[in-house]
């Protein structure tokens, strides 16, 4: 590969330069060099995708949908991590009182931040399809941190459950991975707490590749990722700090549920 694919990556925590650099370091190794690019939010590195600035992005189910209704539909879809297939979000109580959706009508739910696929855009859309409508049927309360990260950190879904543990809300939605870390670490109670209902299986992150980036090398850089061994120790680290066993091939259909919210919320 004679030029260095550039490779646009948020920096949604400190880790992510560990992580990318080890990514870069084992494609040196196998004689596909990338260059890192490094963004401080999704929406300047779906600019930079658009640009032609980068070739490919690392981006959140927001950032695609945002590259894919730019482009056109024209972007191009690439690997995703095993973790990023099938997640749910839970909507979760404290009160026994409350049995069903219909019982948190003119109630207050509370939310992650305000571009979070999963602790709010999904959530809204899921109320929708059983009966309570945004803006009329509930009080929003959203915990906007880290707007521009696309919820990709416990900030706001960490203080939404916090504000359910401490009665200011009737409900919360959260990450199927988070409910499980805080039951079990004792964020939430789980003799207190209870799953209410759960949304359809979703996707999360996958990469995205420019319109008009040589497919060749688009699916080499797959193919390349695929390579990565979760047996191998120096993988082993990108991967547990990534939060991933394997790279997957990636797929669409499981960000219908985000375009559906997009449509009713004209959140785009």
């Amino acid at each position: 590969m004679s030029e260095k694919l550039k490779i646009g990556a948020v920096i949604y925590a400190p880790q992510v330069t560990v992580i990318w650099g080890i990514i870069a370091d084992f494609f040196e190794k196998e004689g596909f060099p990338i260059e890192p690019v490094y963004f401080k939010d999704y929406k300047g590195q779906v600019d930079a995708l658009l640009n032609n600035e980068i070739d490919v992005a690392w981006n959140s189910p927001l950032a695609w949908l945002d590259g894919y209704l730019r482009s056109g539909g024209k972007t191009l879809n690439g690997a995703m991590r095993d973790t990023d297939q099938d997640r749910q979000s839970y909507l979760v109580v404290n009160d026994p009182t409350i049995q069903s959706i219909e019982d948190l009508k003119n109630k207050t739910i509370a939310f992650g931040a305000i571009d979070s696929p999963q602790a709010r855009l999904i959530p809204i859309e899921f109320l929708h399809q059983h009966g309570l409508e945004f803006g009329q049927d509930y009080v929003e309360k959203r915990f906007d941190v880290g707007v521009g990260l696309h919820g990709d950190h416990v900030g706001g879904e960490l203080d939404a459950a916090n504000a359910l543990k401490d009665r200011q809300v009737a409900a919360t939605w959260m990450l199927d991975f988070n409910f499980e870390r805080w039951t079990k670490d004792g964020t939430l109670d789980p003799a207190t707490v209870q799953v209410l209902a759960k949304t359809p299986s979703f996707d999360h992150c996958i990469f995205s590749g420019r319109v008009g980036l040589d497919e060749i090398k688009f699916n080499a850089f797959t193919e390349t990722l695929f390579k990565m061994d979760y047996n191998n120790p120096e993988h082993k680290e990108m991967m547990d700090l990534e939060g991933l066993k394997r790279w997957v091939a990636g797929r669409t259909k499981g960000f219908a549920q985000l375009q559906a919210a997009n449509e009713y919320l004209k959140f785009f």
